[in-house]
């Protein structure tokens, strides 16, 4: 941690410039608060030990500089008439705290220790948010075909209301997405949003998780904790996935929806919560009513309002604007017209998208790991990729006989590899001297036809 001190009394100056370092700090020493300015001005800091009461510049006026300057800045008033005053002024501009003199060592190390906790935590929380960022990825519902305006229009609809909404559509088309636009453009947007996902919660711990539990409630359970549903109190919950419920939650989730009580695991009293209901599936409710595996009566309750979204072959036209949106997460590079070759952008454009917007996320992140400047080339997406390219093509292309099917595996190798014969072997699973074999008899059928 760098700190900058600012005190006009020389003995604290070489006091700081010899002990600090001692505390495992770097120490940037000013006589004034002008010369502090100078030094802010230069380099950042992650600690400001300041004196209150300094000629030319005092040290609120130092601290209020330094917030415009270096916001992130922790900031820490030394002063030898502490009063009500300063108390105030520190409030004011965000000061962590503040030493009274003369100061013992062991106080300034304890406090400077206290901001280096401080300034690590929000490092953390920082690194935190990114990661969930990424995560969650970009919120904002791409495409501008009219399969995707339909969605947007049902969106903007239903939104502004306290319905609950039931997502449908193929695994990786988005339908978290949906729900999220759903809660931004709703009445709620300032509350929380809590995502569940119900396929991957243990059969036995999906009540303590979606309704919390007390202190003993069973084996393991060493403190309270409090359930998704509370989490999402006054905000919206988002049940991904609800289809893979079992029978027995789905009776208590109902009677949660119902009547807006919730009661933790091991207690006696019950909670009310307001949440509103978003849920997503990729399973067809209907067939499971019929065979006994979802709960009438419940899929009534969430079905209020449907939304279907779209995969990803039903809407082409926007392929082209999702590729570049998905690859503006990963590079900032590159002029927006070149960041995909003509025969890139064809593998991406003329393929059929099985695992729609998150196969399509995949294939992306990949190429631009892979190539070291814009634009993409077909070379940079990854070799399943294409062999499952080559599958689709291969279906479309009527009956042929094994030995043609090789041929075209091995031409489409040879070409991936820009001619390289071991390295296509070694795609293949052959070895070279197979290959050899097999090129050449193709030759020699072609000479012979």
């Amino acid at each position: 941690m760098h700190i900058l001190f600012a005190d006009d009394e020389k003995n604290l100056q070489e006091l700081m410039r010899t002990e600090l370092p001692r505390m495992g700090y770097r120490v940037t020493v000013c006589p004034d608060g002008l010369t502090a300015v100078a030094a802010l001005e230069k380099q950042s800091f992650d600690c400001l030990l300041v004196d209150l009461d300094m000629p030319g510049m005092n040290g609120i006026e130092v601290i209020e500089k330094a917030r415009s300057l270096r916001p992130e800045i922790e900031a820490v008033i030394m002063t030898g008439n502490p009063s009500q005053e300063t108390a105030i002024a520190a409030l004011r501009y965000g000061v962590f705290d503040y030493l009274t003199k003369p100061s013992r060592l062991a106080d300034i190390a304890g406090l400077m220790g206290r901001v280096k906790e401080r300034r690590n935590s929000k490092r953390q929380l920082a690194a935190l948010q990114q990661r969930l960022r990424l995560a969650q990825g970009d919120a904002k519902l791409v495409g501008t075909g009219k399969p995707m305006e339909v969605v947007k229009k049902l969106i903007a609809k239903v939104a502004p209301t306290e319905s609950s909404v039931l997502v449908r559509g193929e695994t990786g088309c988005g339908k978290e997405l949906v729900a999220r636009a759903i809660h931004d453009s709703s009445l709620r947007a300032d509350e929380p949003l809590v995502p569940v996902n119900c396929g991957a919660l243990p059969e036995n711990l999906i009540e303590s998780e979606l309704f919390g539990h007390c202190k003993g409630a069973f084996t393991g359970a060493d403190s309270a904790r409090t359930g998704l549903f509370e989490v999402a109190d006054g905000g919206t919950i988002f049940l991904d996935e609800i289809g893979e419920l079992p029978l027995a939650m789905q009776a208590k989730l109902l009677r949660v929806l119902e009547t807006g009580d919730i009661r933790r695991l091991g207690d006696t009293e019950t909670t009310n919560v307001n949440v509103r209901l978003v849920c997503a599936t990729h399973r067809d409710l209907e067939q499971m009513v019929e065979e006994g595996t979802f709960r009438e009566d419940l899929m009534f309750r969430i079905n209020t309002f449907e939304i279907n979204v779209p995969p990803l072959r039903q809407r082409p036209e926007d392929i082209a604007t999702l590729a570049k949106h998905l690859l503006r997460r990963h590079r900032s590079d590159g002029s927006d017209e070149d960041l995909f070759t003509d025969e890139a952008m064809e593998l991406l454009t003329n393929y059929s998208w099985p695992g729609n917007v998150r196969e399509l996320a995949n294939v992306i992140e990949h190429a631009t790991i892979l190539c070291d400047s814009l634009p993409i080339d077909a070379d940079d997406m990854p070799q399943s990729f294409g062999r499952r390219k080559l599958r689709k093509e291969l279906l479309e292309s009527g009956p042929m006989t094994l030995r043609e099917l090789e041929v075209i595996a091995i031409n489409r190798a040879l070409q991936r590899n820009e001619g390289n014969k071991p390295a296509a072997a070694e795609e293949l699973g052959v070895s070279l001297k197979t290959l050899y074999n097999k090129i050449n008899a193709a030759e020699e059928k072609k000479m012979a036809g």
